[in-house]
């Protein structure tokens, strides 16, 4: 029997991306349909439930994508009310790519540090990805700073993430150029995870951070988050400091990207979001 990703996007075209690393983990064939809100996917779940028998069905597979991750957390939420005891597939979300980018660089600096003992702080903290970072930090054990430029917006995020993991230990933080010698005192971990061309510290307030161990930079388009740290540094010294670009983290985020497609189809009661992709970019 084949086996059938059907991918549902939130966009109104279709992720290119997402359909080539779909093939690239071994899909037979692959439906995908864009614009998909929690009030049209209903009959887009029934075809897939209700085409293959109970025994069956780990050969389908979803995996709902587009550039909203809030949009995609609804679409997640109705998939499940729409599956009922054994009618139901597997489902991965990935939206923006936040959840195997988020994974892949909290799996590089755990190479190197002990969460338990480790202060981190998240640039660009209340965005999709350094939301998932933060999340995954604080479930690892991680005393996490999450940035923004409105703490009241880190604020809200640091309840998301307390109402996920309850014994997430997550400070709001706000990022201005007053309060930045606050903002790194102490870190052993900084993650920039902002917006594309955004710059947050400058060389010389990276190499001022005398506690920290791993620098890790989400963002390819210059000028990167971190100054200093190319996109192609893979666990690169830097003054003390371990190196991660967003093409060394890259590396790991596709592995974990097609593993994770790879795992759906292994029993049709699986839900990958960021925790499972997590676990799952630490056996790629």
């Amino acid at each position: 029997m084949k086996k059938i990703l059907i991918q549902l996007d939130t966009d109104s075209l279709p992720s290119s991306f997402d359909r080539v690393v779909a093939i690239d983990s071994g899909v037979d064939e692959l439906f995908s349909y864009g614009g998909v809100t929690p009030e049209n996917v209903e009959p887009l779940i029934h075809g897939a439930i209700f085409t293959r028998g109970a025994e069956e069905l780990r050969n389908t597979a979803i995996f709902i994508s587009g550039s909203n991750v809030e949009a995609g957390e609804r679409l997640l939420a109705k998939i499940q009310d729409t599956f009922f005891g054994p009618m139901r597939v597997s489902v991965m979300i990935d939206s923006n790519g936040s959840n195997t980018t988020a994974a892949a660089a909290v799996r590089c600096a755990s190479k190197h540090l002990d969460f338990h003992t480790t202060e981190a702080l998240i640039l660009g903290g209340t965005g999709p990805v350094g939301h998932r970072c933060a999340q995954i930090l604080a479930a690892q054990g991680a005393t996490v700073r999450i940035a923004s430029r409105s703490e009241e917006r880190a604020q809200v995020t640091c309840a998301e993430i307390r109402h996920a993991v309850p014994e997430a230990k997550v400070v709001p933080c706000e990022f201005s150029d007053e309060g930045v010698a606050a903002a790194v005192d102490g870190i052993n971990l900084i993650i920039a995870a902002g917006a594309a061309g955004v710059q947050f510290l400058t060389g010389e307030e990276v190499e001022g951070i005398e506690t920290l161990k791993v620098a890790i930079d989400v963002n390819a388009v210059p000028p990167v988050g971190l100054e200093g740290i190319s996109p192609t540094d893979n666990a690169v010294e830097i003054n003390g400091a371990t190196s991660y670009g967003a093409f060394g983290v890259g590396g790991l985020k596709m592995k974990t990207h097609r593993a994770a497609v790879e795992k759906l189809f292994t029993s049709n009661d699986q839900v990958l979001n960021a925790a499972e992709i997590y676990n799952i970019a630490g056996s790629v």
